[in-house]
Formats: structure tokens, C-alpha cells, sequence
């Protein structure tokens, strides 16, 4: 359903991404907001891997509860804190993601809605 695009004219992805994905234009779109690290019962993880892992396993909960799953996402964006923490984000994405490999953006910033957050992630799906 996705078709994933990277054009051989253009520099390659420097990591697990698409530099475009296009979905059909009968897909049924969902938008997902900034995921932090914080699990169910409100505790925010302990350290960058453990935010991240719970940040995806957070934005994948909101997939599953539409009815969608990894191949659904069509982009993600990724506000990390600290520039230190960049392979540890590819690791645990593509670890997630289990190959899938969405257009994706990928930033560090200063910092985010609360000192202790070290990741966000928001994501759009098309079905």
C-alpha cells in the first residue's frame, strides 16, 4: 500500500528512512502526537534507550488502537535532546520499526515541554 521512494538522483538515506513514502489517495490518515518516555502507569524512563524504546512503544500503542501497525507509518519526527544520543536512536528505531523504514526527520533541540524529557516522537500513518 505505502510506496516507499528514494530516488537514485539524489544522495542515499543515511540511516534506516525513506526519503519519501506516498500513500494512496483513499488512505484513511492518522496523526499521531509527540510520544515521551512515560509508561502507563506515569513514570517517565530512566535514561535516553529506555524514553526511546517507550516513546515508539507509546506512538506504535496509538497505531495499534486505530487498527495499524509499523508498515502504516509513513513519517515520523524525532526531538532528542543531546546530539550524544543519535546511535542510540538508530538502534532502537530500527530495532522497533523491524525494517519498516518511513520518512523520517530527526532533530536536536535545546530542550522540550519538560527538563526530564530527552526524546519526542510524532508520527503520521496512512491505512
Amino acid at each position: 500500500m505505502l510506496k516507499l521512494i528514494n530516488p537514485s538522483d539524489i544522495a542515499a538515506p543515511a540511516s534506516r528512512y525513506s526519503q519519501g513514502v506516498s500513500a494512496p489517495q483513499s488512505a484513511r490518515w492518522l496523526h499521531v502526537s509527540g510520544q515521551v518516555g512515560v509508561a502507563p502507569d506515569g513514570r517517565l524512563a530512566d535514561g535516553f534507550a529506555a524514553q526511546m524504546e517507550r516513546a515508539l512503544l507509546n506512538l506504535l500503542a496509538v497505531l495499534a488502537a486505530d487498527g495499524m501497525a509499523v508498515g502504516n507509518l509513513v513519517k515520523i519526527t524525532v526531538f532528542i535532546t543531546r546530539a550524544g544520543d543519535v546511535a542510540a536512536y538508530r538502534e532502537i528505531r530500527d530495532r522497533l520499526l523491524g525494517g519498516h523504514a518511513p520518512a523520517a526527520t530527526l532533530l536536536v533541540v535545546a530542550g522540550l515541554a519538560h527538563p526530564d524529557y530527552l526524546v519526542e516522537i510524532e508520527g503520521m500513518a496512512a491505512a
